[in-house]
């Protein structure tokens, strides 16, 4: 396992473990967010910030992960399969009642100096809204 993969595989085991300090730790202190839908955030505040908000509105676990490198070990992406609970309902989206949801999703990293540098995730919010409009 390279270090790339073993950094990337440590974040989303912090995220497992819903430890956000440890996963903030990893980061860059000017990270760069691209969220699926929404603006960029800069810096880990405003990743907190995010993740913060995640938190009061869902539950997630993530399984199947899979992480790929180039070569360079300065990029990686990461395969998984979302397994969560909504929790309080966001603006413009569904009513949250503590409807469950499995769905694919993938990130896309840049790697800097041992740290994760930006962050990119993509999923199909059609098919979430589907799962939790039930």
């Amino acid at each position: 396992m390279t270090d790339t993969e073993a950094l990337v595989r440590a974040y989303y085991d912090a995220f497992n473990r819903g430890d956000r300090a440890a996963m903030l730790a990893l980061l860059t202190d000017d990270v760069a967010h691209d969220p699926n839908q929404g603006a960029r955030r800069l810096g880990k505040a405003a990743f907190a910030e995010f993740l913060a908000r995640m938190d009061r509105a869902y539950r997630e676990h993530l399984t199947d992960l899979v992480v790929m490198v180039d070569r360079t070990g300065s990029r990686a992406a990461a395969e998984f399969t979302v397994h969560g609970e909504y929790l309080a309902a966001e603006e413009g989206l569904p009513p949250a009642r503590g409807q469950r949801y499995v769905l694919p999703a993938g990130a896309f990293l840049t790697i800097r100096d041992g740290r994760i540098a930006r962050i990119a995730t993509c999923y199909n919010l059609a098919d979430w809204i589907a799962q939790v409009s039930r």
